[in-house]
């Protein structure tokens, strides 16, 4: 890890090393630059993905990138219905001593991948709350703190709903963002195609290691808001609660729930990060903008009438913009 003289120094370097972790990722990816940038912005942020988008657009092969470039340990955990929790934490077993051991499950990775978390029951997907939360796991009364930096990256699959089982809010709430992965254009799918169907096999370096992430993660906290800024993003939370005396009108007529304080710490935490990535050392309204979408896509409960009119989250968040 380096070692900076100052906090303009080290801020300086995270712009530096994000433009070069989006240099690795593009030998890659093609395209997708908006995920990429929310993806990472993530990361450095402590804050946990959901990504969803149809088959075939490339979620599992972008985590794995990212998880490349970075020097971290990485995990990925198929989601099926007869997955269990203990199958993500880990068990006790009977050792020969006739004495329990606990057997660590994959969760205890820097990087985890959830992949089509939507297809698992709710008890399984409830072993992932304490952990996304906690940073710590809880097997027979005894407490395992997990290694850090860690991140969940969880993929999810919009079209096919049989056998699927919803998230629950209190889990939705716990991802930072919520990204949706549109198809390519016609010549990012030719790039694609390209790419995918030579021999050629594109070698990601690795860019940051574990402690320039945490030592990053701190920078993101410590840089300094103005309140004009934090009054910004806690006055567009309260636009979204329909019963709230903030409410937008839009919100009372279309939304049945609004998002929680959750969602007001995360766009503050993300404009910081979103600014020093953009070379500045401190967010601007701009900065909350540029967040704010993916932040509050999941926090949000449309009612009947704006599902019965069409009316989507995405068209009720930029009104409330």
């Amino acid at each position: 890890m380096a070692q900076f003289q100052n906090d303009k120094e080290a801020a300086d370097s995270l712009t530096r090393a994000y433009q070069q972790l989006r240099q690795e990722i593009g030998k890659v990816i093609v395209g997708q630059e908006e995920v990429v940038r929310l993806v990472l912005t993530a990361v450095f942020a402590q804050g946990h993905c959901l990504l969803v988008g149809v088959p075939g657009l490339a979620k599992t092969l972008l985590i794995q990138t990212i998880a490349d470039s970075l020097d971290l340990s990485f995990n990925r955990i198929q989601f099926t219905p007869d997955l269990m929790p203990s199958d993500i934490v880990g068990s006790e077993t009977l050792t020969q001593q006739r004495d329990f051991q606990f057997v660590k499950g994959p969760i205890f990775s820097n990087i985890i991948l959830a992949d089509e978390i939507n297809r698992t029951p709710p008890k399984t997907q409830a072993a992932l709350l304490e952990s996304m939360q906690e940073y710590a796991v809880t097997v027979a009364g005894q407490r395992y703190p997990l290694a850090r930096p860690f991140f969940v990256l969880a993929t999810q699959n919009p079209i096919e709903q049989e056998g699927t089982y919803p998230l629950p809010e209190a889990q939705l709430d716990r991802f930072m963002f919520n990204i949706e992965l549109g198809y390519p254009s016609y010549q990012e799918e030719l790039n694609i195609v390209k790419n995918t169907t030579s021999d050629r096999k594109p070698v990601v370096s690795k860019v940051l290691h574990s402690d320039d992430i945490q030592a990053y993660q701190a920078l993101v906290r410590r840089v300094p808001v103005a309140d004009n800024v934090v009054e910004y993003a806690v006055s567009l939370v309260h636009k979204t609660r329909p019963n709230g005396e903030r409410a937008a009108p839009r919100a009372k007529q279309l939304l049945e729930w609004g998002a929680g304080p959750r969602a007001s710490q995360y766009l503050i935490v993300a404009a910081k990060c979103n600014a020093l990535l953009t070379g500045k050392y401190s967010p601007d309204i701009e900065d909350v903008r540029a967040v704010a979408l993916p932040i509050l896509r999941h926090r949000l409960v449309r009612n009947f009438k704006a599902e019965a009119e069409g009316v989507t989250i995405e068209q009720i968040v930029k009104e409330l913009l």
